[in-house]
């Protein structure tokens, strides 16, 4: 077992969990998941069956991954956030054959206690602010705050706000990465 896990984890049958990947207090792991390398997964943490997660993936406390969930690699999920998995529940009804997919794409991050709402993927390296309630889909380096959403600007992958100059450049004050913003899509161009 190249993995940790705390003794009050619960980890059921037919789960893969890659080398360096720690579980902490409390936590459940359903069965059939996926787990990459290199992840952390916090304390009263819920990761329901067939949940793909790829690698040096960071979740933080009291967040519940459900099934139809993928993360790829790199992504953060902050504390307490929240995925739905059926657009309309009701507990009389059930709907376990029509979980939504969501695709939270390489590194992405999602902040305290937001919401995403099930079929909206949230693009890669895309920042999700604290609180944010996520009702449509998150493009690639997108900044959306507020409820229900609203695109503000736009981040680079070492994860600070991106300024694009008049020709459509923005070079990140700290990693120095260079960006081309594009008919309303960004690309890294070094």
């Amino acid at each position: 077992m190249g993995y940790f896990t705390h003794e009050s984890v619960v980890i059921d049958n037919g789960c893969e969990i890659g080398d360096g990947s720690k579980i902490w207090h409390f936590s459940h792991i359903m069965k059939d998941c996926i787990i990459g390398n290199n992840c952390n997964i916090g304390q009263n943490c819920v990761i329901s069956p067939q949940v793909v997660l790829g690698s040096n993936v960071k979740i933080q406390n009291n967040v519940s991954v459900y099934t139809g969930v993928i993360c790829e690699d790199d992504v953060f999920l902050g504390p307490s956030m929240v995925f739905t998995n059926v657009n309309n529940p009701r507990s009389g009804v059930n709907r376990q054959g029509q979980y939504e997919k969501t695709i939270v794409r390489k590194g992405a991050s999602i902040g305290a206690n937001a919401t995403v709402i099930c079929g909206n993927n949230i693009g890669k390296y895309a920042f999700v602010g604290a609180g944010t309630v996520v009702t449509k889909e998150v493009d690639d380096y997108a900044l959306v705050v507020g409820n229900p959403s609203k695109h503000i600007g736009w981040m680079s992958e070492f994860g600070s706000k991106l300024n694009f100059n008049d020709k459509g450049i923005a070079v990140c004050a700290e990693s120095k990465e260079k960006y081309k913003l594009t008919n309303g899509k960004v690309r890294k161009i070094n």
